[in-house]
């Protein structure tokens, strides 16, 4: 990785609930509110977004691990801000602590998991699980 990653830095995610957030299987909305799964891919994105500058060429981040606690629901067309925070780096791994919030409320919290491995390596690691 290239320097500069510190301890602290922010990234930021801003979305405008949809229809396509909501909570649904298979094409059944349960609720008209952000969806869990959603809202984790917002969560991991802002998360990506603090590794994105760091890498080097060769390199690229797969998810280790995800832990989030939806708190609040949120309605259509409200504006959600998620917040990476990097909490800690050591070696290859990249912890992030992410919130998640409306226009009035925090809705979200949780922590994203990110190894950086070399490219070369997630294509093995992918080729030998091949069907």
């Amino acid at each position: 990785m290239k320097p500069g990653m510190e301890i602290g830095q922010q990234a930021f995610v801003h979305a405008t609930v949809t229809p396509d957030m909501f909570a649904q299987f298979e094409g059944h909305v349960v609720h008209p509110a952000y969806s869990t799964v959603s809202m984790v891919y917002h969560m991991e994105w802002a998360s990506r977004k603090i590794i994105l500058p760091y890498l080097e060429e060769h390199e690229e981040g797969i998810g280790g691990a995800v832990s989030v606690r939806h708190l609040a629901p949120t309605p259509e067309g409200s504006k959600v801000t998620i917040t990476a925070t990097l909490t800690e780096w050591e070696d290859n791994i990249v912890m992030t602590k992410v919130e998640a919030s409306n226009e009035k409320e925090l809705i979200g919290i949780g922590e994203v998991k990110q190894v950086i491995l070399p490219k070369k390596k997630i294509q093995q690691m992918l080729e030998t699980k091949s069907i």
